[in-house]
C-alpha cells in the first residue's frame, strides 16, 4: 500500500475514532457508545457531505461540538505532556493545550474523514481490561477489500465511557504524540508556552511520522 493511501487511512481512522463519540447515557457499554455514535456520524456525514466540503470550518465546528463533551481531553493532554511537564503546567496552560490539541486534530484530520466513501466499518465486542477501562476494536475495509484494525481505549469517568487513546493499524497514536511533544519541548528549550502554541506544527509532523511508520521507511 502506498504512503499516501496509508496516510489517508490513518487520518480517516483517527477521525472516525475522534468523531464517533457523542454523549450517550451512562448505562451504555463502551461497545454501544462506539457503535451507535459511529452510525450517527456516518449518517450525518452522508447527509451533509456537500455542505461540509464547501465549508470545512463548519465541519470542524460540528466535530468539535460532537466530541468535546466525551473525549477525555484532560487525561489525553496530561498523558501527552507526561508527568514531567504537566505537573509544572498552570491550569491555563493545560486548558490552552487541550483546546489547541482538539482544534489541530479537527483541522488536520477533517479532510480525510470527508473523503470517506462508504467503506465497510465493523465495531467488534469490547474487551474489558478492568471495570473502568475497555478496548473496543474496529475493522475498516477499504474499496480494495483490505481490512485495517483500529483499537479504541475507553475509560469510564463518572459512569460515562470516554476516549483515552487509539491504536491504528498497530500505530499507538498516544505514544506517537508523547514522543512528538517531548521532542518539541527539547527543541524549544523546555519552553512550555512555545510548545503549546506550536502544537499544530507538531501534529503535522506526527502525521508524517505515521505515514513513515506505516510504509516501513
Amino acid at each position: 500500500m502506498g504512503v499516501l493511501n496509508m496516510r489517508s487511512f490513518l487520518c480517516r481512522g483517527l477521525l472516525v475514532l475522534l468523531a464517533a463519540l457523542p454523549l450517550f447515557a451512562s448505562a451504555q457499554t463502551a461497545h454501544q457508545v462506539v457503535q451507535q455514535t459511529t452510525d450517527q456520524l456516518l449518517a450525518d456525514l452522508k447527509t451533509n457531505r456537500q455542505a461540509y466540503q464547501s465549508n470545512p470550518n463548519a465541519f470542524y465546528d460540528a466535530l468539535n461540538r460532537i466530541i468535546g463533551p466525551v473525549v477525555d481531553a484532560d487525561g489525553i493532554s496530561r498523558s501527552i505532556m507526561t508527568v514531567k511537564y504537566s505537573r509544572g503546567a498552570s491550569p491555563e496552560q493545560l486548558q490552552r493545550f487541550q483546546d489547541n490539541f482538539k482544534r489541530s486534530l479537527m483541522q488536520f484530520y477533517g479532510n480525510a474523514l470527508l473523503e470517506y466513501d462508504n467503506q465497510e466499518i465493523r465495531v467488534l465486542p469490547a474487551r474489558m481490561e478492568d471495570p473502568e477501562r475497555a478496548s473496543v476494536g474496529m475493522e475498516v475495509k477499504d474499496s480494495n477489500g483490505t481490512i485495517y484494525p483500529v483499537s479504541y481505549t475507553m475509560v469510564s469517568l463518572n459512569g460515562q465511557w470516554m476516549l483515552r487513546n487509539v491504536i491504528i493499524n498497530g500505530i499507538n497514536v498516544g505514544k506517537l504524540f508523547r514522543d512528538q511533544f517531548a521532542d518539541a519541548m527539547q527543541r524549544n528549550g523546555n519552553n512550555l508556552d512555545k510548545t503549546i502554541d506550536g502544537w499544530a506544527e507538531v501534529v503535522a509532523k506526527a502525521k508524517q511520522s505515521e505515514a513513515a511508520q506505516a510504509s516501513g521507511t
